[in-house]
């Protein structure tokens, strides 16, 4: 099992956050994968994106763009 870089207790307040009067398990540990799955997509074509304007560091504004893709608002 691999390890994740996000908490479980936070799945669970976002949940609950959104509305949920129960919370299993299954469905943080879930939230949690698909969230992480996402971050790495973005992170990754952050990283593209600064490497093609030919920088090291990568930028909010970098991030801001590459999530552009994930956005539904």
């Amino acid at each position: 099992m691999k390890s994740s870089e996000l908490g479980l207790s936070a799945m669970y307040r976002i949940l609950k956050k959104a509305g949920a009067e129960r919370v299993s398990d299954e469905s943080a540990d879930e939230l949690r994968r698909v969230i992480e799955e996402i971050a790495n997509s973005i992170a990754k074509n952050a990283v593209d994106l600064s490497s093609h304007a030919g920088r090291k560091t990568v930028k909010g504004e970098d991030v801001k763009l590459a999530s552009k893709s994930f956005s539904k608002f």
